[in-house]
């Protein structure tokens, strides 16, 4: 729902709170404008009871004089209708009164309040309301005398029924009017202002969130375009801000990856059309030479045959092999093989490799030198997997190599660890292909010479092996040499 944003949601609880306090600070204030009439009331009348007290009239040798008490009371109450005059006895209890009949409900005053009166207490102090059973008001309050001993308390309420009255409605008419208008008022300018504030705070939400939705319709598209207003939400340290900056971290990321997949589709596109033309290559002559030999079988003498024979199952040897190759790189991609690190020396599995190679190297008349310097460390490593990355740069320079070249192997020590180096004599890499030799649609036919000798997926099992391993395989230049490859193995813990 519309209605459910964090802004107007915010601007909801404000005014809210906004009333609530509005409403807190005209009680207090009510309340405070009460009690303070109630000290200035008191303090006025404050010598009332005292002059009253003084009156002789109210005391006769046998007591109170009755008559002269009432009449009192009536002219004070005539003259100052909001006040209310009794008489206490020390016990408290209402000796003499002047209210209308059934309006007393109380016999007897407590005098606590009284004493605290008369003993200077803090104003304002409330006493009981003889005409409420449960209501208390300001008082004046006096001893009252009878010759040299005290008689009771002349105990004046200050603002009786009549007062009250009065009060219930003015305030009704006037100051409840004008304290709800002021309340009205100041809560307008206050969710006028809070709203004006919430729009402003949650103007940097709103944009983030505008961004987001762009961010879901239009993709990745939306990016370029929203990055002015992400690195401006991104700027400060608020929670606003540390959104901004996860958010433009997250796209950035979510960006770089859809590159990659981009990128790597791409090259699994490429990668499927230069598989397809290397097999359909061997294939085709592979069974062009077959159906020759099918038609031709009875006009063809044994040396032709079996020449045709050899190119076909060179034919089939190149498309096994570039198979195999394809099966290694799909295991390797998906994680299927991990490699069992162990401890070795790299001296001795170079040897061992060059073993494998020296009938191939005899037969172009190509030299295989190591170049070993001594005191090696030994590596921690995946031994078959060291030797796949051997044998494959082997392969590689032992075909692109012409004849009377030479392949060299150089180990270095380096950072506790082993540089190795793996050089040849043939024509190098073509520099338009330098930049993408390990990347999958470059290492097919035509990367080096003829699509005969094509270094097919080698290079690029080579560099999914390092990887695997912590390194990465480079190719260096080198004046006077051809293809110059440089990978880096660790040494073994300890060692």
């Amino acid at each position: 729902m519309v209605w459910a944003s964090l802004s107007r949601r915010l601007s909801v609880v404000f005014a809210a709170l906004l009333l609530v306090c509005c409403g807190a600070s005209a009680w207090l204030q009510v309340r405070s404008n009460g009690m303070h009439e109630q000290e200035v009331i008191q303090r006025l009348s404050s010598g009332l009871a005292a002059h009253i007290a003084e009156n002789a009239e109210l005391m006769k040798p046998g007591g109170l004089n009755q008559a002269a008490v009432k009449d009192l009371f009536d002219k004070l109450m005539a003259v100052n209708p909001s006040v209310e005059v009794y008489l206490l006895g020390l016990d408290g209890r209402i000796e003499a009164q002047a209210a209308p009949p059934g309006h007393l409900k109380r016999d007897k005053v407590e005098l606590g309040p009284i004493r605290k009166l008369l003993a200077g207490a803090p104003l304002p102090i409330a006493g009981d309301d003889p005409r409420s059973p449960d209501a208390r008001k300001v008082f004046s309050a006096a001893p009252l005398r009878m010759g040299d001993r005290d008689a009771g308390y002349v105990y004046v309420v200050l603002q009786g029924e009549d007062h009250d009255a009065l009060v219930a409605n003015v305030a009704a008419d006037n100051v409840l009017r004008t304290t709800l208008w002021s309340m009205g008022l100041v809560a307008l300018l206050g969710l006028l202002a809070g709203l004006a504030a919430f729009r402003l705070i949650t103007r940097p939400l709103r944009e983030l969130t505008a961004a987001v939705k762009r961010f879901e319709t239009e993709g990745i598209a939306s990016l370029e375009s929203e990055a002015p207003t992400l690195e401006r939400l991104s700027q400060g340290s608020d929670e606003i801000a540390q959104l901004g900056q996860a958010f433009t971290q997250m796209t950035r990321r979510i960006a770089e990856q859809w590159r990659e997949l981009t990128l790597q589709d791409q090259q699994r596109r490429e990668l499927f059309a230069n598989i397809s033309h290397d097999l359909r290559t061997p294939l085709t002559s592979l069974h062009g030479y077959l159906e020759t030999l099918l038609l031709k079988s009875g006009t063809l003498d044994e040396a032709e045959r079996r020449r045709y024979l050899e190119i076909a199952l060179g034919q089939s040897r190149k498309v096994g092999r570039l198979a195999q190759e394809v099966f290694e790189l799909a295991r390797l991609e998906y994680g299927v093989v991990k490699p069992e690190k162990e401890n070795f020396a790299l001296a001795d599995l170079v040897q061992d490799v060059f073993q494998k190679f020296e009938l191939a190297a005899e037969a172009r008349h190509q030299r295989l030198k190591p170049d070993i310097a001594p005191g090696l460390p030994v590596v921690s490593a995946d031994l078959g997997m060291i030797e796949r990355v051997l044998t494959n740069l082997l392969d590689n320079a032992i075909r692109h190599t012409p004849a009377g070249g030479e392949i060299v192997v150089q180990l270095r020590p380096e950072n506790a660890g082993v540089a190795v180096q793996v050089s040849d004599t043939g024509p190098g890499i073509p520099n338009e292909l330098q930049k993408a030799l390990f990347m999958r649609p470059v290492f097919m036919s035509g990367s080096r010479t003829d699509s005969a000798s094509s270094g097919g997926l080698g290079l690029v099992i080579v560099k999914r092996i390092l990887q695997l391993h912590g390194s990465d395989i480079r190719l260096v230049q080198q004046p006077e040499r051809g293809a110059v490859f440089r990978f880096q193995l660790g040494g073994a813990a300890g060692a």
